[in-house]
């Protein structure tokens, strides 16, 4: 398989969101040319359909993947089996590592392909490989479990303290950053109404009353599956 200049890789999309840097790009970014040539040289070319599995909560860990086109939701089961999502990731991000840190590592969740998607997988060997020879991808992921820790404070005390509409708001914009515009200019989030109560903490009725509402503004279209966004500044001020 013929690679690119490893810097297409690691540069990449601007990122317009919460994120100042996607996952996959801070991981490889510190890297010289050369290594991130043997790293993609190692990796795996794997492409899924969508609702395809990538691996499952529960399975042991034996590698990462870096994504390359499409978006992928991490999802959890709570103790009654209901499913809840917990992110969704997109090109350039990495989903899979943390896992690999302790050995017998497994799967802290399900990542399931909402699209299209393409990644490229390394193996556990090749990142323990990567972490002894380079140790600037160990303060990456001291960093990375740093930030997610605080995310996921920040959503703690959203959910105990800020009303659902106004999570429900809040996690549109942050999903409107992940997919970006199209070719057209026009913002389309391809998640079900579930996905985003899952990522809001809240219903899917209070998803769908929310929606319907801004719905009836112009500030969006709900479609089957999708959500148009139209004034994401009018839904940003809002969820402010």
């Amino acid at each position: 398989m013929a690679l690119a200049d490893p810097r297409d890789y690691v540069v990449g999309r601007a990122a317009t969101g919460p994120r100042c840097q996607t996952d996959g790009v801070a991981l490889l970014a510190g890297l010289p040319d050369e290594e991130i040539r043997r790293v993609l040289a190692a990796a795996r070319r794997r492409r899924f359909g969508r609702r395809e599995v990538l691996f499952y909560e529960g399975d042991p860990a034996d590698s990462l993947h870096l994504i390359v086109t499409g978006r992928v939701a991490v999802r959890v089961t709570a103790a009654l089996g209901e499913t809840a999502t917990l992110d969704v990731l997109g090109p350039q991000d990495v989903v899979g590592e943390l896992a690999l840190l302790a050995p017998g590592g497994v799967r802290a969740a399900t990542v399931v392909a909402l699209e299209r998607v393409e990644t490229m997988v390394v193996s556990a060997s090749a990142f323990a490989t990567l972490r002894q020879e380079q140790p600037s991808v160990d303060q990456f992921l001291l960093t990375l479990a740093g930030r997610r820790n605080r995310a996921l404070t920040s959503r703690l005390v959203e959910a105990l303290y800020v009303p659902a509409d106004v999570r429900v708001l809040r996690r549109l914009v942050d999903m409107a950053a992940v997919y970006g515009p199209g070719d057209d200019g026009e913002i389309v989030i391809s998640l079900t109404q579930d996905d985003l109560a899952g990522l809001a903490g809240t219903t899917r009725e209070t998803v769908n009353r929310v929606l319907h509402t801004e719905a009836q503004r112009g500030e969006l279209e709900l479609g089957r599956g999708s959500i148009a966004v139209r004034d994401l500044a009018a839904i940003t001020k809002r969820a402010r």
